[in-house]
């Protein structure tokens, strides 16, 4: 079957370059360069993955991605940009990317990194999940993306809500680290170590009313989620 690639540039040149050498491999590419018409694209084309640049005119990267994701929460997006600053790394975690390439990149990069984001998303969605998941006292709401204990609800990230999922699906188990980053983020590298360092606090701040409930840290190696 053929993979369907949203592509939004606006160097027009490059995009040219990108959209050609994906077609050439057997991809089909919809681009845009305009940030205002990724989301009408996005709906129209329907893609299995979107590859999106950062600064775009009108609207930037980080905000499609919020617009996809709050109409999408399984098509992996990958972002291209040529910000280095850890802070805008984790920033695109946040938006809901499922991986971040630098430019300048190279075809077969961008190549390697789309398929291991289809492959990883597959095999995300192969167990079939309830819509609501017990943790402990908590109530996860999968598909409303919220954490609730009594009166209490918290509205979680994308990021959050999949990296919470992971955790409950390998409950009880001790988890390698970098498993449960090629498993989220596609890749286990130091900027992605740190997201998940990020996302690992905030997920033990939002636990912390169960005590029952906890993600320990296995130095050297990872994490285990404990959970009655």
């Amino acid at each position: 079957m053929t993979i369907k690639v949203l592509y939004a540039e606006d160097e027009l040149f490059l995009g040219k370059i990108v959209k050609e050498s994906l077609e050439s491999r057997g991809f089909t590419v919809a681009m845009e360069s305009d940030g205002d018409l990724v989301l009408k694209k996005f709906r129209e084309f329907e893609p299995d993955i979107c590859v999106l640049d950062i600064m775009l005119p009108h609207r930037n990267g980080f905000e499609i991605a919020e617009d996809i994701r709050a109409v999408n929460d399984d098509t992996p997006i990958i972002f291209l940009t040529a910000k280095t600053q850890t802070e805008d790394v984790v920033k695109g975690f946040k938006t809901g990317a499922n991986d971040y390439i630098r430019k300048p990149f190279s075809m077969e990069e961008l190549i390697v990194r789309i398929e291991y984001a289809l492959r990883i998303n597959k095999s995300n969605n192969s167990e079939s999940l309830p819509d609501v998941l017990g943790i402990g006292k908590y109530e996860f709401n999968l598909h409303r993306q919220i954490l609730r204990i009594g009166n209490d609800e918290k509205k979680l990230s994308y990021r959050e809500t999949e990296l919470l999922k992971y955790l409950w699906q390998n409950r009880n188990n001790i988890i390698d680290r970098r498993e449960i980053l090629n498993a989220i983020w596609g890749n286990d590298s130091f900027f992605n170590s740190r997201s998940l360092d990020v996302y690992v606090t905030k997920l033990r701040g939002l636990l912390k009313a169960d005590q029952s409930v906890e993600i320990l840290t296995i130095k050297g190696v990872g994490y285990r989620f404990l959970t009655a």
